[in-house]
């Protein structure tokens, strides 16, 4: 059955749906999902596709790997990547993504971001940026960070009018210690300081995005990205501005911008 929203409204140009639970969230953006890449597929046999990793994200894929796609003819990228992070260590995004779905779907292609070193990022931002760009990017599923980022692009560092699709990111701490909070790491110490991301103008770029931001810890998040000013002090923002993005909160992410009365 599928799951019907507590409440819809717009943000600007940005398109709201707010459900009951985190798993009615998930299911509901996987069927969106699901139609597009069906439609792109017949339009072209083809489809392209940038995933989010983090543990918002975990109902969307579970939802997503079970849907009757036509996976071998889908190419799959992801957003960031640590620089200098052990590719078999459980906080590696390429090894989450195989974990949560592709290993379940066998798509046509998985391009993950290598492992890196400082002294070859640049070379590794280059070679991706070029995958990007033979790739049209078809549909974007991303997230919402706890800073309000876009991917690594945290406030301190984020541009929306970016050149570049691909770059080195230096980590904010507010980034660290939410890695830390979802389990993926012991200590803020241990999380790498840098980063390879994808820009917020690459992951725009995609002819439909659609914003998964499920959890309590996201409430403020959601707040500022939906009645802050439509800055890079939050990233996420930029998504009022986007008339192609869908945001899907659940009851705890919308806490603070629901109408009295509502999910009660």
């Amino acid at each position: 059955m599928t799951p019907k929203p507590i409440y819809e409204t717009r943000f600007e140009d940005l398109r709201t749906s707010i459900y009951q639970t985190n798993d009615e969230t998930g299911m509901a953006a996987a069927e969106e999902a699901t139609d597009l890449l069906e439609r792109t597929i017949r339009q072209k046999n083809e489809a392209n596709i940038i995933l989010a990793t983090g543990n918002s994200q975990i109902t969307f894929l579970k939802a997503l790997r079970t849907a009757s796609i036509e996976w071998s003819k889908v190419n799959i990228f992801h957003m960031d990547e640590y620089i200098g992070l052990d590719p078999a260590h459980p906080a590696s995004f390429p090894l989450f993504l195989k974990m949560h779905i592709v290993n379940y779907i066998h798509p046509k292609t998985f391009f993950p971001i290598p492992p890196t070193t400082q002294q070859n990022a640049q070379e590794v931002c280059n070679d991706y940026e070029m995958l990007l760009r033979s790739h049209p990017v078809d549909l974007c599923a991303l997230g919402i960070g706890e800073n309000g980022h876009l991917a690594f692009n945290d406030p301190p560092f984020a541009d929306f009018k970016d050149t570049r699709l691909v770059k080195i990111i230096k980590l904010d701490d507010a980034s660290r210690r939410q890695q830390v909070g979802e389990g993926h790491f012991k200590t803020i110490y241990e999380v790498p300081t840098h980063a390879i991301s994808l820009t917020i103008p690459a992951l725009l770029a995609a002819k439909h995005v659609l914003a998964l931001v499920p959890e309590a810890r996201k409430a403020e998040a959601v707040y500022r990205t939906l009645n802050g000013p439509i800055n890079e002090e939050c990233p996420g923002s930029i998504l009022r501005m986007t008339p192609h993005a869908h945001l899907y909160l659940d009851i705890d992410s919308a806490a603070k911008i629901l109408p009295q009365g509502f999910g009660v």
